[in-house]
């Protein structure tokens, strides 16, 4: 039986953090198993964000210690720039294949950015190969390090099917899935619909409260001041199928986020044939598509731009024409949309050929 060892950050078995990056995790997991691969978890502790103390160096140093030499592993790429040495050390004993959700080189904190890059052009060279989520991250990665294209995958994540959603006439029912962070720019979101208040519009942010708290006490702060505290809910973090109920109950997903190298919510409402209202940055266009028509299922507006999102969601919600235009782009790009049992394929194609 082939095997690979799948090192990953502790949290990803951690039900009160949801996020894209531990459910791709899980499932390719699950799927690798399906396929006939045995599958070693090995989950490293420390903060896969932060990640600067000696926890998570020391805690992903023993993990990769304990693989026996000439293994074959799949190593996320949350933990390694910050690690970049213990990478280095173990790139020439094991098949190393690193899979890239987020590339560390894009932080932009004050000092932080040239020793990101150069830490993470370290664990580039040290791996065997490289998956990435999305097209937009394997150009970046090729752009700014001149990695060689040949040795970096795609593997898009997946989405599991789901029953249509059943739209309310009005489409004033609202909904954006993530961490109250900056990144995901729920900030943005507030500003846009006190622009918007004389309309009609429900809102709910589901999303962990507790990763960015001076910016979510910003939010909440803002939000009760220009009005919008009985119209807009913060639910903080919600199981996976409390997320699903969600989006079972919704019009139109707003996703204002400053930066996104995929957007897995997007492809999660676009599974109920649900529209998205979206920032196009990063992957965020990939991941909205187009219908076979070539309609796009959604509108994508300036980032972090608040009259932007304000005038794209007037147009949701007082042009009934073009709602009926963006469900139906929808539920045509619904059947195009890529299985879970794709991407762990795609990833067990290069696993093999990584051992090889």
């Amino acid at each position: 039986m082939r095997a690979v060892h799948v090192v990953g950050p502790a949290e990803v078995s951690d039900a009160r953090r949801p996020s894209g990056g531990n459910t791709y995790h899980r499932m390719v997991c699950a799927g690798l198993e399906r396929l006939g691969w045995a599958v070693h978890e090995r989950l490293v502790e420390g903060s896969a964000r932060a990640g600067t103390g000696a926890t998570l160096r020391d805690s992903l140093a023993g993990a990769l210690h304990g693989i026996p030499d000439g293994e074959l592993v799949l190593l996320d790429g949350l933990l390694t720039a910050r690690a970049a040495p213990v990478v280095a050390a173990h790139g020439g004993r094991l098949h190393l294949v690193l899979l890239v959700h987020l590339p560390h080189g894009l932080e932009t904190a004050a000092g932080a950015g040239a020793d990101l890059r150069a830490a993470e052009r370290t664990v580039l060279d040290a791996v065997t190969t490289v998956v990435t989520t999305s097209r937009w991250t394997r150009d970046w990665l090729v752009e700014t390090y001149a990695v060689d294209p040949s040795r970096i995958q795609v593997a898009s994540p997946g989405v599991t099917s789901a029953e249509p959603a059943v739209p309310s006439a009005s489409g004033h029912r609202l909904l954006c899935v993530g961490a109250i962070t900056p990144t995901k720019g729920q900030d943005v979101l507030v500003e846009a619909l006190a622009e918007d208040a004389d309309l009609p519009w429900s809102g709910r942010c589901v999303g962990a409260l507790d990763v960015e708290p001076g910016f979510v006490d910003r939010v909440l702060t803002r939000g009760v001041a220009l009005g919008l505290g009985e119209r807009l809910t913060f639910t903080g973090s919600a199981p996976p199928e409390a997320v699903a109920a969600e989006y079972a109950d919704v019009d139109l997903l707003v996703v204002p986020s400053r930066f996104e190298t995929y957007g897995m919510v997007i492809t999660e409402a676009l599974a109920r044939a649900v529209p998205v209202l979206a920032a196009a940055v990063g992957g965020v266009p990939e991941a909205l598509g187009t219908a076979p028509d070539g309609r796009r299922p959604g509108l994508l507006v300036t980032p972090a731009q608040p009259a932007a999102f304000a005038s794209a969601l007037r147009e949701w919600l007082t042009d009934h024409d073009l709602r009926d235009d963006l469900r139906s782009a929808a539920a045509a790009r619904r059947s195009t949309l890529r299985d879970w049992s794709d991407t762990s394929h795609t990833i067990s194609t290069v696993l093999s050929r990584a051992a090889a």
